[in-house]
């Protein structure tokens, strides 16, 4: 099975768990596109869910396929988030996520709703912990100065760029992907990062994610944090 095919598996059997009346967050990127075609689907065969998107490009998706969508702040909480990941440690279940740039979206999302799904292909499991480059979403005003910053602490980052500009976020904001090297210990970076003025959050998921689907050769695998 082909990459997209890997992660199609994984995404519908994410959103079997989904049930009638659930608010339901919507991921962004390629794999959590899956989801949200799948999610479609079981909505259009009579399925009742409100979907928060992440992000303006899932919005449109969504709607397309007639998911009823609602704000964030339009809940009170959501039950269910399904989304994908760039690099996820399965021992710890610490994930590292916004390559698409919707990272500050789905953290916001992710620290409402009560259970979050992971859905990835197995060429995102980290087998001796994370090592990608971590997603770091700053304030414009400044940039250069939070940049700095960031390299005080180690990272070596780079504005990240789209067409030759500058790519800007969602909610009008720089990324900076800095590469820390092998992470020893996400949680301390994960913090040290957001203890910079201008940094308005960071990609870094730790302690948020429950349920990891990895679909691989041998199928779709299931692990669950603590279990």
């Amino acid at each position: 099975m082909s990459a997209e095919g890997l992660k199609e598996a994984a995404a519908r059997l994410a959103v079997t768990m989904i049930n009638n009346g659930m608010r339901v967050g919507l991921g962004t990127g390629s794999t959590a596109s899956h989801a949200v075609r799948a999610l479609g689907e079981r909505v259009a065969t009579g399925l009742t869910v409100v979907g928060v998107p992440t992000s303006e490009a899932t919005a449109e998706l969504a709607r397309s396929l007639g998911v009823p969508l609602a704000e964030l702040d339009d809940v009170p909480g959501l039950d269910l988030t399904i989304d994908g990941a760039d690099e996820v440690d399965l021992g710890s279940f610490a994930v590292i996520k916004g390559f698409g740039g919707a990272l500050l979206r789905e953290k916001l999302v992710a620290l409402a709703t009560t259970r979050q799904i992971i859905i990835a292909d197995e060429s995102k499991v980290a087998p001796s912990g994370l090592t990608k480059w971590v997603p770091v979403e700053v304030v414009p005003f400044g940039a250069r100065h939070t940049g700095a910053a960031l390299e005080r602490l180690g990272a070596r980052p780079t504005l990240r760029r789209r067409d030759g500009a500058p790519f800007v976020t969602d909610g009008g904001n720089l990324i900076f992907d800095c590469d820390f090297g092998p992470l020893a210990d996400p949680a301390a970076t994960a913090a040290a990062i957001k203890a910079i003025s201008g940094v308005v959050e960071h990609g870094l998921f730790i302690g948020i994610v429950e349920t990891v689907l990895v679909a691989g050769a041998s199928g779709v695998r299931t692990y669950r944090r603590g279990g």
